[in-house]
């Protein structure tokens, strides 16, 4: 093996490696660096339905995702319910302070977890959107001339 420095100065004293090591240790770079996002925990709840694993998954995997939006850990608890011919999906997303709520019917159980999904996700976006995006209020004029007059000995 041999150990060399690279001539931009970019990659000192790494060793020369091959493709696929290249490729898995940029995969690792950026999954620390960009896969920052907080543990959701789902619990899929059935009412009048048949637990399938295959739905289970289902909506563990796509609600998993709604984490990337929350800085904190999130927890999601799903209720899929069948009333003859109508499939309804309920989930409620909580995070800190932070609760949304959606509901949803639909002819497949698949469906309205996607559209769950999307509803909740663009719920707690707009509501991290609306926190970040809170403007510090300035002081006003009086308090500024009351603030320089203290100042003044």
């Amino acid at each position: 093996m041999k150990i060399s420095v690279h001539p931009r100065g970019r990659m000192p004293d790494k060793q020369i490696l091959g493709k696929r090591s290249r490729a898995a240790a940029r995969k690792t770079r950026r999954t620390t660096r960009v896969g920052k996002t907080a543990p959701t925990t789902v619990t899929v709840t059935f009412r009048h339905v048949e637990p399938t694993d295959a739905l289970r998954l289902y909506a563990e995997r796509k609600l998993a995702h709604l984490g990337k939006y929350a800085k904190q850990a999130c927890a999601a608890h799903l209720t899929l319910s069948v009333d003859k011919y109508r499939q309804h999906g309920e989930v409620t997303v909580q995070s800190g302070r932070i609760s949304v709520t959606a509901e949803q019917e639909s002819k497949d159980l698949y469906s309205v977890i996607d559209q769950l999904v999307d509803i909740a996700g663009r719920q707690l976006k707009r509501h991290i959107e609306k926190i970040t995006a809170r403007k510090v209020r300035s002081p006003s004029t009086g308090e500024v001339l009351s603030a320089a007059e203290e100042l003044k000995p």
